[in-house]
């Protein structure tokens, strides 16, 4: 007897035992879940498909800052105002944990200083971003004192904090109980072709599929993804309790984030901050070591992080630079941690601008983050991509 192909057997299979929807969505991440959100509020009967049995990749090993402030102006800066409205409302709706009180971020010395005085002087006024720079009394009042060694702190007052672990399993139970979308989890997308997607769980048909593959650049219609030239950013990131009882509430960074950041790296004023991280700091160049910290609802935090890209992430870390960045962090929060927790953060990073949204077939879009902000800028850019494909406006 001859064998059935396996490839026709699996088509004909699904061609017996399609189920039907409006929406079809690849990836249960920040942005898998936006354009479900985006789609479903709209009515839309909408399908997600992850090949993990809960989300693992960038999503839930962030540190949960959305984060208007960093952004530079243009696109990026009015997706990251609309998202925090999103979040909000997504607070409200799924019972998130958010924290809606802005970030710190603080000047360590007179480069970094001048740095924030100039954008808050400038692009702050002339962009609308919602800041106040504190100096003297106002930084010594922050937490009884606890960072009055530094000369100046920004307070991003628009920044908002969730913590990642927690956030997409409740956005996911809302989205599934209010609005009726339909996770499948262990579920493993094979194939892809106009109206139709053959996964594990069987074939589905709909009028629109988006891939949300986060970093996997391989699974899904490679071809047109290796057009954006796309890499893989891989980081060191540390959970830790400190020494004190700090109680902290804002997310916190420092001048090391004004040369990473779009909102500040471009200003003339920048160039001094860089020049002296070369001079007396130069690994923290040579590894993208900026500081970031996160509070978590259980007194700890979130500390982190080093960036090293490339087509596929090293599983090797490197204590050293595990080392300096808690060295940062004590210095920062005038404290000691005990670390509790280790591990690698990775996002999509490079390609041809911060995200990318392709339709290289009818029906059938991709969109991409090439930045680490999707938790800050996904939502909205989620809800216009939907807004595109349905032809609204």
């Amino acid at each position: 007897m001859a064998a059935f192909p396996r490839r026709a057997w699996e088509r004909s299979l699904g061609n017996s035992m399609t189920h039907h929807n409006d929406m079809l969505i690849v990836g249960a991440g920040i942005l898998g879940l936006s354009h479900a959100y985006a789609a479903a509020r709209r009515g839309l009967k909408v399908t997600v498909f992850e090949r993990s049995e809960t989300p693992l990749g960038a999503s839930v090993r962030n540190f949960g800052q959305a984060l208007v402030t960093g952004q530079p102006p243009g696109v990026m800066l009015e997706l990251a105002k609309a998202s925090r409205e999103i979040w909000g409302q997504w607070a409200q709706l799924a019972g998130l944990q958010l924290k809606r009180n802005g970030s710190y971020l603080f000047a360590r010395t007179e480069a970094e200083e001048h740095l924030l005085q100039a954008f808050c002087n400038g692009r702050a006024v002339e962009h609308n971003y919602n800041v106040e720079l504190l100096r003297g009394a106002a930084v010594r009042d922050l937490y009884g004192g606890q960072f009055s060694h530094h000369r100046a702190a920004l307070h991003g007052m628009d920044d908002q904090q969730l913590y990642s672990r927690e956030a997409i399993p409740a956005l996911i139970d809302y989205l599934r109980r209010e609005l009726g979308v339909e996770f499948h989890f262990s579920t493993l997308v094979r194939d892809i072709e106009p109206g139709r997607l053959h996964t594990t769980a069987g074939s589905f048909s709909a009028e629109q599929i988006i891939v949300c593959s986060g970093h996997d650049y391989q699974t899904l219609l490679a071809e047109p993804i290796a057009e954006l030239n796309p890499q893989i950013c891989r980081l060191q990131m540390l959970r830790a309790r400190p020494q004190i009882n700090l109680n902290l509430q804002h997310a916190l960074l420092t001048g090391l984030s004004c040369v990473h950041y779009g909102a500040f790296a471009d200003l003339p004023e920048a160039a001094a901050v860089q020049a002296n991280i070369l001079r007396d700091e130069p690994h923290l160049h040579e590894h993208g070591i900026h500081l970031l910290i996160s509070p978590t609802p259980y007194g700890e935090l979130i500390i982190g992080d080093s960036h090293h890209y490339g087509s596929d992430p090293s599983p090797f870390n490197a204590e050293q630079v595990d080392n300096w960045m808690l060295e940062l962090a004590e210095q920062t929060l005038g404290c000691k941690v005990q670390v509790v927790e280790r591990w690698q953060g990775v996002y999509g990073s490079r390609g041809l601008g911060p995200f990318s949204f392709l339709r290289p077939l009818p029906g059938v879009s991709v969109a991409l983050m090439h930045t680490g902000v999707g938790m800050s800028v996904g939502p909205a850019m989620a809800d216009r991509n939907v807004a595109q494909l349905l032809g609204e406006g």
